[in-house]
């Protein structure tokens, strides 16, 4: 456990006054009002060795000016923990909806963030996060997970597992070479202000995989606030075509299968997740409503 005190003394040279803040998850965030004023977000989580590869990535985004908090310290390990500091960037709202429009607004960004992340050298962000795994070597369908496997494999439906096997056996064909990007690039995690991007968070969540899967990925995402689900096909579409127009270039019909394999991983990793903890199917029945058509346009041999 950390002794938040303690660490603050030491690497922030100040006290905490209060503690505003608190969301305990896959880490362990603290909003803290140090004595001296400042406001600032401590972050902890199981070191897993890809701490520093994210931080470093983050400060690099926040010194050339795209809207992410600035890193304050170093990752610090922590007995099991990694742990750092970064400034507050209070203030903002959610940008919701799933539409086309809003698709087109969250695209313009995640290419400006890819863009930049490509001149960041830093050794590969892996495993990637658990929800972005496909690319795992356990054995087996899914990533291991302890807590997931340990409940009842036998409630996820058949029909999410048949998905996940041919999303995972097509993205796992290709040879496309991995790129730095963002793998949680979801509504609950920007904010905006005045029609502009203000803020976007959880840089953890860096991952190292092919660059059409990431997009892909957070084009069937983006739109996430808890329960999460997928956005229409429509949508994911108007996502990727945005995405190639910033970037100033066009995908090969390789990329554009792969980003439409990976728009179904978050998906099925979600649905799973229902399934395993008795949660409202949401996920699932979008990855029912919609897995013909991602699986045809991904060209996953159905």
């Amino acid at each position: 456990m950390l002794d938040l005190p303690a660490w603050c003394d030491e690497w922030l040279g100040s006290s905490p006054a209060d503690v505003f803040y608190e969301r305990v998850s896959i880490s362990s965030v603290h909003g803290v009002r140090l004595a001296d004023g400042r406001e600032v977000f401590v972050k902890a989580r199981t070191d897993d060795g890809r701490a520093t590869s994210c931080l470093a990535a983050q400060t690099s985004l926040a010194e050339r000016g795209f809207p992410c908090p600035r890193p304050l310290t170093p990752v610090v390990v922590v007995g099991s923990l990694a742990v750092h500091a970064e400034e507050s960037l209070a203030g903002g709202s959610m940008l919701r909806g799933s539409s086309a429009e809003v698709a087109r607004r969250y695209a313009a960004v995640f290419a400006r963030s890819t863009a930049l992340l490509a001149d960041v050298s830093v050794v590969p962000p892996v495993p990637a996060p658990r929800w972005a795994r496909w690319d795992h070597t356990d054995p087996g369908l899914w990533p291991a997970i302890d807590f997931l496997d340990a409940r009842d494999q036998s409630v996820v439906p058949s029909f999410v597992l048949d998905v996940a096997s041919l999303v995972r056996k097509r993205l796992l064909a290709t040879d496309l070479p991995c790129v730095l990007g963002h793998a949680d690039f979801e509504a609950q995690n920007l904010r905006w202000r005045d029609g502009e991007v203000w803020a976007v968070h959880d840089w953890d969540s860096l991952a190292w995989q092919p660059e059409a899967a990431l997009v892909g990925a957070a084009s069937g995402a983006f739109a996430n606030v808890p329960p999460p689900s997928l956005v229409p096909v429509e949508s994911s579409a108007a996502f990727l075509e945005t995405y190639q127009e910033s970037r100033g270039r066009s995908f090969t019909a390789e990329e554009l299968e792969i980003a439409w394999a990976a728009s179904l991983w978050t998906a099925v990793h979600n649905a799973r997740w229902e399934a395993l903890h008795g949660d409202p199917p949401v996920s699932l029945a979008a990855v029912r409503e919609q897995a013909a058509e991602r699986l045809r346009r991904a060209n996953c041999g159905v």
